[in-house]
């Protein structure tokens, strides 16, 4: 009798793709070469990067993670096998789920079916699938789901920026430097997550992205050209118990409005939280009738918002709780 997992290799594998990200970087003989001349200096196409994804439609959509391709200024290849690299362009990232969306141009490609990841069982079988540390493709590890709705702070792409993640599967299938991107499979050989992190020095603790972030962002990109996204308008530090402390703030929690640098005012002009009345040193609480926590970011609860309609906003003001209205606008 053939292994589920034999059936899911064949099946899944050819839909795995690498994603290798390259920069125009100068030649070494050109960057070291004596005396310095004043012509152009020669170039030369360099990797300095890559992941995994998958192929999600016949017509070349592709899932990866958004660290895999966050550096506007690379260009990104996807390779299906050593005979098929194809120019891949980013159609969205989205940094609040680590989510991003590529397109191949051509027909006909191998594509994986996607699963709804709210059905997710605790225990139920996965196979998460890769690049592991970006030169053995096709790797495969099993495991179990070992935990849902999981939050983490992670660092991850080229520039190693920190991320908040929320609403994660945790998985003891082995997520390795290189899977990132690569999708983790159902029984049913359908992807329920996208490969997104691991925990370092720990041992079968890795973590998926649930599947349906990605699905709503295609959905918006098909239907749109791009994802339509709730613009608040402010500039804002979320609140922990030591920045309360060293500052003498009186919560522990909320998003305090402040702006970045001097000279950049912290609320957007003619946005919906100037329209709204928020300003400099105001907390906001909540968001939606959702507290604002480090696990619930006030990021995340306006991606839930939707645009065009009335959301209210608790704000703390000189020691007073204002109830202010705000109408999301979209992001552009």
């Amino acid at each position: 009798m053939i292994s589920p997992i034999v059936q899911i290799a064949k099946k899944v594998c050819p839909a795995v793709i690498t994603v290798i990200v390259s920069r125009d970087l100068p030649k070494a003989e050109s960057f070291y070469s004596f005396p310095y001349s004043s012509k152009k200096i020669k170039t030369e196409k360099t990797q300095i990067g890559g992941g995994s994804g998958f192929i999600v439609s016949e017509n070349g959509y592709v899932f990866t993670s958004n660290h895999v391709v966050s550096d506007t200024t690379c260009d990104y290849t996807v390779i299906l096998d050593p005979k098929h690299k194809y120019p891949a362009k980013v159609l969205s990232r989205n940094p609040i789920n680590d989510t991003a969306v590529l397109k191949i141009e051509g027909e006909r490609f191998p594509f994986l079916n996607l699963a709804d990841s709210n059905k997710i069982e605790l225990g139920e079988e996965v196979v998460a699938v890769g690049n592991a540390l970006g030169e053995f493709t096709d790797t495969l590890s099993a495991g179990i789901v070992s935990g849902l709705s999981r939050f983490i702070s992670a660092f991850g792409g080229i520039d190693h920026q920190m991320q908040n993640l929320r609403g994660l599967i945790q998985t003891d299938a082995a997520i390795n430097p290189g899977n990132s991107g690569g999708p983790l499979i159902n029984m049913e050989g359908k992807v329920i997550g996208i490969n997104t992190a691991m925990i370092a020095g720990a041992q079968n603790i890795g973590f998926a992205i649930p599947i349906n972030y990605a699905k709503k962002d295609l959905e918006e990109i098909k239907k749109f050209g791009k994802i339509i996204m709730p613009f608040l308008g402010v500039k804002y530090v979320l609140i922990s118990k030591d920045m309360a402390e060293a500052n003498k703030l009186p919560v522990n929690d909320g998003a305090l409005v402040v702006r970045e640098a001097l000279g950049e005012g912290p609320v957007v002009k003619n946005s919906a939280a100037e329209k709204a009345g928020v300003k400099e040193w105001d907390i906001i609480l909540e968001c939606d009738n959702q507290k604002i926590t480090a696990k619930n970011p006030l990021a995340n609860i306006l991606q839930k918002c939707k645009i065009g309609c009335q959301t209210n906003l608790k704000v703390l003001r000189d020691k007073k709780e204002l109830n202010l209205t705000v109408k999301l606008e979209e992001k552009v």
